[in-house]
């Protein structure tokens, strides 16, 4: 089958292996120091794609530099047309079910212009791996998503790009600087959604775009906001009060000026699988900046009819990224931030990142954990008030969620468990993730690896939270997972105990064996039994990092399919896709497959995925 290349790609090469050469040492004052204290990598002054590294010993601090933006080079070829992979080792089991794993994320991170743009700004890049049961092949396909701004920065006649939308998250150098109110940026690079028969790309700060299932083709923007009343929930008595003229002289300035919508949708969604319902939440854009957040949650069946949404406002200056649900409640996470009024100045004379203008709020020493009830006229004369917040005593901010259960006992009483990844607010910082620099317009590992990561950096964490009959809280807690203290992040479970009681934990971890990249990028997956308190692994390894880990469900035990993950081996110059057995995860014989994508289609990391099946 063919592709249609878009441009030219340089081609990356590793750091050869010397095993018997000395460690580098790197001076250490090639790379700043950096808050909390990060390990010294050295970053090149020299373009990333150009030069090839020079002949060290794969664990020393420049190849950790070169290692790590493998998962950041730009894609510019799209493969219009399926073309069957090659398994290189183990086979396609018979039973491995016939269906699609999507995933989305960046594609395009430089333009040619000499801009380099944030990993959350760059242009959704949407690759679909197409199991046949039958034939036991899989198809792969990949086409960026014709978003208002890709067709606008893409010259397809001289199949150049310019970037010119700021987005949230960059600065430009080629493009305009001061003046540029192209800020929301939608590019649809963050989660992939399957339901109603319609194939959805979601971006955290608009509509999402629905593409063609069978060819990828965009269709363009689905209005999934709008065209059904809700009930508010918020209190009318404030309707007059000071943060509601703040909105309403807001609203021109954003809606008009900065061309945004008047509302954003969470890029994480979540599936019932009891109800066989979708669940969304979208807030209002001019919350970002008010101390006060309004979530709409809105509920559809298998059809994509809406059969619920409900609208509450909370009193405090929040940013969620996911949240969690149970068969009562919405849990919505307090990631408290508030208005940096300097960094706001240089966010608008384009000298940092429109996100600049805001900054975690780590004012409280408790997580506020606010639960929304779901079905409210089912819990008339409830006592509780859901405007106060349950505080969780650990200042935590929450990233990802990976399951959220309800048990509820004999009197009426209820314990809530919620499994996710948070970080710390003293790491935290919304225009560095990735270790992105604007300034110098590279991308730093080191602020992905700082000394003491395992509290700082993403961790797995258990939220216990004991409600009496009227849903008054008896007790909050905050735990580290017992089994699993390292970094981790992209929690997961198998999707048909979405919403129910869980046994098994999946997520993207690391060994930590690796001196200079001991926190991130993954490399491992670990698979962790709640019931015996114990955790088994699979290592990518040596120099091969991961993405998010994807259940692929086949029985009716809950760790009865496959995991899917994509592996980028950067000592080979290759990207797999891995098909592990779950349930020999800890032995020798856990990888089932390993299926390669051609090298010239090599793509950067992922975000988030979904496995439909057919």
């Amino acid at each position: 089958m063919q592709t249609k290349p878009i441009h030219n790609t340089p081609t990356y090469i590793p750091p050869p292996i010397r095993p018997s050469a000395p460690v580098h040492q790197t001076p250490s004052s090639s790379t700043p120091p950096t808050k909390p204290r990060a390990i010294s990598i050295s970053t090149p002054n020299t373009p990333v794609a150009i030069p090839i590294p020079p002949t060290i010993e794969p664990d020393d601090s420049i190849a950790a530099y070169y290692d790590y933006q493998f998962l950041f080079m730009s894609q510019r070829s799209e493969a219009t047309r399926p073309i069957t992979l090659t398994t290189v080792e183990g086979v396609i089991p018979p039973d491995f079910p016939t269906g699609t794993y999507y995933l989305t994320g960046p594609g395009l991170l430089t333009d040619d212009h000499g801009s380099t743009v944030h990993p959350l700004d760059g242009h959704g890049y949407l690759r679909a791996f197409t199991f046949d049961n039958v034939t036991k092949n899989v198809k792969y396909m990949a086409k960026y998503i014709k978003t208002e701004a890709h067709v606008e920065e893409h010259d397809p006649e001289t199949k150049k790009w310019k970037f010119t939308h700021r987005g949230p998250f960059s600065v430009l150098k080629g493009g305009k600087k001061v003046g540029n109110t192209k800020v929301m940026k939608n590019v649809a690079n963050t989660s992939v959604l399957k339901w109603g028969g319609k194939l959805l790309c979601m971006w955290e700060g608009g509509e999402p775009y629905e593409i063609q299932a069978g060819t990828l083709d965009t269709i363009g923007q689905y209005n999934i906001m709008d065209g059904f009343d809700f009930e508010d929930h918020h209190d009318e008595s404030r309707a007059g009060d000071v943060w509601e003229l703040a909105a309403n002289i807001l609203k021109p300035i954003l809606y008009g000026v900065f061309k945004m919508p008047p509302r954003r949708l969470l890029s994480h969604y979540k599936v019932d699988s009891r109800r066989d319902r979708l669940l969304t939440v979208s807030c209002n854009a001019e919350d970002m900046l008010l101390p006060r957040s309004n979530f709409t949650f809105t509920e559809y069946d298998s059809n994509f009819k809406v059969v619920q949404k409900q609208n509450f406002r909370i009193p405090d200056h929040l940013m969620i990224h996911d949240w969690a649900f149970t068969d009562t409640h919405y849990i919505v996470f307090a990631n408290r931030i508030k208005l940096d009024v300097l960094g706001s100045m240089a966010a608008v004379y384009g000298m940092s990142p429109m996100i600049s203008a805001l900054r975690v709020n780590p004012s409280k020493s408790t997580s506020p954990i606010y639960l929304i009830p779901r079905f409210p006229e089912k819990e008339k004369g409830k006592e509780r008030d859901w405007r106060v917040a349950v505080e969780a005593p650990s200042q935590l901010w929450f990233l990802h969620v990976g399951n959220a259960f309800e048990v509820r006992h004999q009197h009426g009483n209820l314990d809530i468990q919620i499994q996710a990844a948070a970080c710390s607010y003293q790491w935290f910082n919304f225009s560095k993730l990735f270790g992105y620099d604007w300034q110098k317009r590279k991308l730093d590992p080191a602020i992905m690896n700082v000394k003491g990561g395992t509290e700082l950096l993403p961790h797995l964490v258990q939220v216990s939270i004991k409600l009496d009959s009227d849903y008054n809280c008896q007790e909050c807690d905050v735990k580290p997972m017992k089994k699993w203290k390292k970094s981790s992040d992209f929690p997961a479970t198998n999707p048909a105990f979405s919403g129910k009681k869980n046994k098994y934990l999946y997520a993207a971890t690391t060994l930590g064996s690796r001196k200079t990249l001991p926190c991130f990028p993954f490399d491992t997956v670990v698979k962790l039994d709640r019931d015996t308190d114990s955790a088994q692994t699979w290592s990518a390894g040596r120099r091969r990092f991961i993405g998010e880990p994807i259940f692929v469900p086949k029985g009716d035990e809950e760790d009865d399919g496959y995991l899917l993950v994509v592996e980028y081996a950067v000592s080979m110059n290759r990207c797999y896709l891995v098909i592990l057995n779950p349930k020999r995860i800890g032995s020798d014989n856990a990888l089932v497959a390993r299926i390669e994508i051609p090298s010239h289609l090599n793509f950067p990391l992922g975000f988030h995925g979904f496995w439909a099946a057919n």
